[in-house]
């Protein structure tokens, strides 16, 4: 059994950029933050607190990389609670979208203006605190892993550089059109509540299929 890294097959790979892309348009703590910043203070101050942000995955993805490979050696029913938190960390996103009353994290919010040196580190603490970085790590990027390939820690990496490239690309991207975006909803309500929706309909499908996925026992 080979241990590369590029054993890891292309659908496994294809699979889990497909769930970093819906996190990171799905609304959450660090979406809304970069946005805010961006519209109250200017591009450059989201991305430099876009900076901070990245640098809290790459914590993230060293303790899921040292964490899981310890987990998944110790216990062999580990997958399965896993997988079953996943399912239902995603479940409850869906609903915080669908439910009557949700907001897009284009409703802008009002902050003061930060230094460079405090907006890096408010991105970075965003990032730490955020539940749904910490999800996506510990319950949902282990039901992308193959014991049976080897180097546990290598996969973990790659997949984990995978989500930060999605989310710094889509990120900066949001950053740059955060002001038109912004605009745009609030005066359409009807376009907010799709997006709403539409992320909310994928997350659902997505814990819908974890929940019930139980192939790699």
């Amino acid at each position: 059994m080979s241990s590369s890294l590029i054993s890891i097959s292309y659908g496994t790979f294809i699979g889990f950029a497909a769930l970093a892309l819906a996190m990171v348009l799905t609304p959450g703590p660090n979406m809304a933050y970069l946005v805010s910043r961006t519209i109250c203070q200017g591009r450059s101050a989201g991305l430099i607190s876009l900076g901070g942000v990245g640098v809290g995955f790459i914590v993230y993805v060293l303790l899921a990389a040292f964490g899981i490979t310890a987990l998944l050696f110790a216990v062999p029913l580990a997958y399965d609670a896993l997988r079953l938190a996943g399912a239902a960390y995603l479940g409850c996103m869906a609903w915080n979208a669908l439910k009557p009353g949700g907001q897009s994290p284009f409703q802008v919010r009002a902050l003061p203006m930060d230094s460079p040196r405090r907006l890096f580190s408010m991105g970075f603490l965003t990032s730490l605190l955020n539940p749904k970085v910490a999800a996506l790590y510990l319950s949902l990027l282990p039901q992308f892993i193959d014991p049976s390939i080897g180097n546990i820690f290598g996969q973990t990496v790659l997949l984990g550089m995978t989500q930060i490239f999605i989310s710094l690309t889509v990120n900066s991207l949001i950053i740059l059109m955060a002001g038109a975006v912004s605009a745009f909803l609030v005066g359409r309500p009807f376009w907010a509540l799709v997006q709403r929706w539409l992320m909310g309909t994928v997350l659902a499908g997505l814990a819908i299929r974890m929940a019930i996925d139980t192939s790699r026992r």
